[in-house]
């Protein structure tokens, strides 16, 4: 089976490949082999979901008066 590349995925295509893969662990289908390449792909496809995670993480900083903090969530109610 070729898997596309996981740099080059979006976030939402990673993981519904994360989650068809824990799918697929969880049916118990699949043989030893099938199993750890399924471990190994789904880690990866994690750390890269996590990555982007914390790239979109560091857009949603504002700059106010020239420094950069976090966005209170509790302001963003008021809107």
């Amino acid at each position: 089976m070729d898997d596309p590349p996981i740099t080059d995925m979006k976030f939402e295509a990673a993981l519904a490949e994360l989650e068809a893969i824990v799918h697929g662990m969880e049916d118990g289908k699949l043989d030893l082999e099938a199993s750890i390449a399924a471990y190994r792909r789904g880690q990866e496809l994690m750390k890269h979901c996590q990555r982007q995670l914390a790239d979109a993480e560091q857009q949603v900083r504002v700059l106010e008066n020239g420094q950069f903090r976090d966005v209170d969530p509790d302001s963003l109610d008021d809107r």
